[in-house]
């Protein structure tokens, strides 16, 4: 294949740092915040999950691309991300089976991306001075023009986004004959998640962020399941309030990621920014109710406030991350409600918590009954 990334192309960060590399994927210019996924595989997922809206990705394996894609590793219906930073950028895919290669895929999503740079000593750098905007160009080197485009870049702090990600019009996902209907609050739902309870016997109506709860409970559910999705959940009191009418409904909540900060945060928790997020899919956590360990797919920026929820006497830890002893799961003892920070449908990512799904059908039946 003719080589066409000989284009040079910068990745400059909020605090000045600059690195220089070669265009990847489209020709231009965009900015994000910054931050890095630690996983060996599942890129395409990593591309296609809402939950990166907004975010420049740096891919700590050393080679993207190598395996082509495919339509069925997405997780949403485009990328989600607001650019790429990568080591070896490799459009000669090898698995037999790949619709076609990553450098075409990057153009027919208009994805900016920078190959040929340090992706370890970007990532060392990040990981120590914390999250920041930053910005990737291949149409200009300029970096007071750069740094000037910059500045007008907003922080993830205080961003709401999840409704620029939600499904605009309600739909419907799985067999209408299922015998459990839950209504799913698409903040930015992975398709992964909605396959995981279809399997398990749900029929989804999916709504757009803003929905008001009278129209969930129009459809008559036996369940609420509360999606993950990107930016602050402190941003987001129209998705607190509704998480509040779903516990006064008694019926049995599940949330992931940003669900898990919501149901929190309808709980009297607040949440906060962390310095790095967690991002990959190796990240071991402590079920602290059976004393078992899993490894599990992360990728959230904000947490919820540790001192908060174990001063919270109506709210129970479950799982917290071996890391930094960051709380990964939480129960509501007067409500059939829980939720986790992690991914359990875990694409990319190991099966040790898919057993979470299975605990949420287990109270939809005790409800049901």
């Amino acid at each position: 294949m003719e080589n066409k990334f000989s284009t040079p192309a910068v990745l400059l960060l909020e605090d000045g740092t600059v690195f220089n590399g070669f265009a990847a994927g489209k020709i231009g210019t965009t900015t994000g915040e910054i931050c890095f996924n630690t996983g060996m595989t599942g890129y395409q997922e990593i591309f296609t999950d809402p939950s990166y809206y907004k975010q420049i990705i740096v891919m700590t394996n050393i080679f993207i691309g190598n395996y082509g894609v495919k339509e069925v590793d997405t997780e949403s219906n485009s990328m989600k991300i607001a650019g790429l930073v990568c080591k070896n950028w490799v459009p000669q895919f090898s698995r037999p089976l790949a619709d076609g290669n990553i450098q075409t895929y990057f153009e027919d999503n208009a994805m900016v991306g920078i190959q040929g740079v340090d992706t370890r000593a970007i990532v060392r750098h990040i990981r120590n001075a914390g999250a920041m905007n930053a910005i990737i160009s291949s149409e200009t080197t300029d970096i007071a023009v750069l740094r000037k485009k910059l500045a007008q870049e907003p922080s993830m702090n205080g961003l709401e986004l999840s409704s620029l990600v939600s499904t605009k019009e309600a739909y419907t996902f799985g067999d209408e004959n299922a015998m459990f209907k839950v209504a799913v609050m698409d903040f930015g739902v992975k398709r992964n998640i909605l396959k995981s309870l279809a399997e398990r016997g749900c029929y989804l109506k999916v709504f757009p962020a803003k929905t008001a709860y009278n129209e969930l409970t129009a459809f008559n559910p036996d369940g609420f399941f509360v999606s993950n999705g990107p930016g602050d959940p402190s941003a987001m009191p129209y998705a607190v309030e509704t998480v509040k009418h779903m516990l006064e409904s008694n019926k049995p909540l599940f949330g992931i990621c940003l669900g898990h900060q919501l149901l929190a945060q309808a709980n009297g928790i607040p949440t906060y920014k962390m310095h790095n997020g967690h991002r990959g899919i190796n990240h071991p956590v402590k079920n602290v109710l059976t004393g078992l360990c899993e490894i599990t797919s992360q990728n959230h920026g904000f947490s919820v406030d540790a001192d908060a929820v174990r001063q919270n006497k109506n709210i129970e830890i479950t799982h917290v991350n071996l890391n930094d002893e960051t709380i990964e799961g939480i129960r509501v003892k007067d409500r059939p409600a829980f939720s986790v920070q992690y991914h359990p449908e875990s694409n990319p990512g190991p099966h040790d918590s898919r057993y979470l799904f299975d605990q949420f059908i287990d109270l939809l039946k005790s409800s049901k009954a």
